[in-house]
């Protein structure tokens, strides 16, 4: 079935700004879980609301009030490839039982997953990088198309969501409802029990809070219900949340606030800034500027998270030419409009090296340049200044017909006869 929405949602719903965030949560009382649900399904965000469900020990709860309000409601599963057998079983199960018609699985783009996970063990070395790809990245495209979405989140489960209200504003005007904040677990088994809902097959075999198999854990007596997940680990959420309290992770980024432009979009960015002190044996997922690679070569090359590498100007790639393979990724600075030198080092990472990741330009980055960047070999651009911005999202680039410099084997240089080149 296919994704029921396909157009991004205007933000910023006018009917939530005429109540405002804090008269909308104190229309309710802490335990009327399906009259905010109701309420924000048929006043705040009628035909713009979507659910998010982990299908995991507490689902069923909120899944049974979705199918009371509205069963037609989309309902979306983060479906990571690393499930327990008795998750998947369960989805189908809950659907059944509940009547549930409009049941979406999302899957990560398995480009990313045989780039960044090709041997399906990242989550034992980098779990936050796992989650990106398998949970985060898939989910974002999808919540933009809402005005808002729904979530089983409540405050018992840990210390950060202490504070968690029934709605929360997100940093792009969207809004989160959480039916279930105020529950607690007694009040989670009581409600299932008031209602024989079906309880997920492990949750009787001690696992309280279910996520990927991998990263989830069987919860001892006494122990935070959460404390199964990422155990020992200094890890509390995938990071597909922000709380009210903003201590859990950052708001999700609405699409137009990323500055990697990549295949036609700005689209969120796996890699971050190089940071002094960064261990080379333990650096994953950013771009290594290349005289550090070069003084601890030995130990990056036996690293093995993804890694990209930064180039600047007057810096050779030459020098690395045997370990380019070792990237997924090559970032060229331009620190200047007029500084021209990374066109050819992304000259000779297409042309002489065959570099098949991923060559994108950083820095001063402005319109007039990437018609030029784009025949260089650029396949990706950091873009933060926002008439560029603008320009690429509207499709409105300058055109360049007449090139002075060749590139490739095509293109004649102006004012020579064609029979005069000679192609090396």
């Amino acid at each position: 079935m296919g994704l029921p929405k396909l157009a991004p949602a205007q933000a910023a719903h006018d009917k939530l700004k005429a109540l405002g965030i804090l008269a909308l949560n104190g229309m309710f009382d802490e335990m009327d879980a399906v009259g905010v649900l109701r309420y924000a399904v048929s006043d705040v965000l009628p035909g713009d609301l979507a659910i998010v469900s982990s299908f995991g020990a507490d689902s069923a709860v909120l899944l049974h009030m979705v199918a009371q309000v509205d069963p037609s409601m989309p309902v979306y599963f983060l479906e990571t490839g690393k499930h327990f057998r008795e998750t998947l079983d369960y989805v189908e199960t809950l659907k059944r039982q509940f009547g549930l018609i409009n049941v979406h699985a999302i899957h990560p783009n398995p480009n990313d997953v045989a780039r960044f996970d090709p041997n399906g063990d990242l989550w034992e070395t980098d779990p936050d990088s796992c989650c990106h790809i398998r949970k985060t990245e898939p989910l974002e495209p999808v919540t933009e198309q809402y005005g808002g979405w729904v979530t089983g989140r409540k405050r018992y489960q840990t210390v950060e969501r202490g504070v968690l209200p029934h709605f929360e504003l997100t940093s792009d005007d969207r809004i989160k409802v959480n039916p279930l904040a105020y529950f607690s677990d007694a009040d989670v088994v009581e409600y299932r029990q008031k209602h024989n809902l079906p309880e997920h097959p492990l949750y009787a075999k001690g696992y309280k809070s279910i996520g990927c198999a991998p990263c989830t854990s069987i919860v001892a007596e006494g122990e935070d219900p959460r404390a199964g997940r990422w155990r020992g680990l200094n890890k509390k959420e995938c990071g597909i949340h922000y709380d009210f309290s903003g201590a859990i992770a950052n708001p999700m980024t609405a699409a137009n606030r990323h500055t990697l432009w990549k295949d036609g979009a700005f689209i969120a960015d796996p890699f971050r800034d190089w940071e002094e002190g960064t261990n080379p044996s333990e650096a994953r997922y950013v771009h290594v500027p290349l005289a550090v690679f070069l003084a601890n070569r030995v130990e990056f090359l036996a690293n093995p998270h993804p890694l990209g590498l930064l180039v600047s100007p007057g810096e050779k790639i030459e020098d690395v030419e045997a370990d380019l393979s070792r990237f997924a990724s090559v970032a060229i600075r331009f620190p200047a409009f007029s500084d021209g030198r990374g066109y050819s080092t992304a000259r000779l990472l297409a042309e002489r090296y065959n570099f098949a990741g991923e060559i994108r330009a950083v820095g001063d980055v402005l319109q007039d340049q990437i018609p030029l960047m784009r025949r260089c070999g650029f396949n990706a651009l950091v873009v933060v200044h926002e008439p560029t911005r603008q320009a690429l999202i509207e499709n409105r680039l300058p055109e360049v017909a007449v090139f002075y410099q060749p590139v490739g084997v095509t293109e004649i240089p102006l004012g020579t006869r064609p029979f005069l080149r000679r192609v090396s």
